[in-house]
């Protein structure tokens, strides 16, 4: 059986980490690398959900052998020779940037899940939070008098 890594934030787990995981798995034994959030503010990127709930989320998914922090770009060498990985994985919005490892083992660039991401969720997310909640409030109050009215 293979040895298969990945790398992400895992950040709003949706259906799209869900499909990459299901589909790693099909591949060998994974090990997901969950970038911390140190890491992740260095590279400019904010998470809502913190690193210890983040990779307790991704260890408790069945298709992951052993989930690990990502803490640094300089890991992955390390990660694939501790881990005997076989095959590193990511998804195609990566595309030649981890080439370098192919002297280490083979790098896959796989296709994202169209129609969902961290990045159009938060982006929904934010646009609920400018939104005034006394107005928010009485749009439900009508909705519900509008089902009540077609019941």
């Amino acid at each position: 059986m293979k040895n298969i890594i990945t790398y992400g934030t895992f950040d709003l787990f949706h259906i799209g980490h869900l499909n990459l995981l299901k589909r790693l798995s099909e591949m060998g034994q994974l090990t997901v690398a969950v970038s911390t959030d140190e890491f992740n503010e260095g590279k400019g990127k904010k998470t809502i959900i913190p690193f210890e709930q983040r990779i307790e989320i991704v260890r408790g998914c069945r298709y992951v052998h052993q989930a690990i922090p990502e803490s640094s770009w300089e890991q992955k060498i390390n990660d694939i020779q501790t881990y005997h990985i076989d095959t590193f994985v990511i998804g195609d919005d990566w595309q030649g940037k981890f080439d370098f490892l192919k002297e280490y083992c083979e790098v896959v660039y796989l296709p994202r899940t169209e129609g969902i991401s961290t990045t159009q969720l938060k982006k929904a997310l934010s646009a609920f939070s400018s939104i005034n909640k006394e107005e928010f409030m009485r749009a439900f109050e009508i909705l519900e008098m509008l089902k009540a009215d077609l019941n």
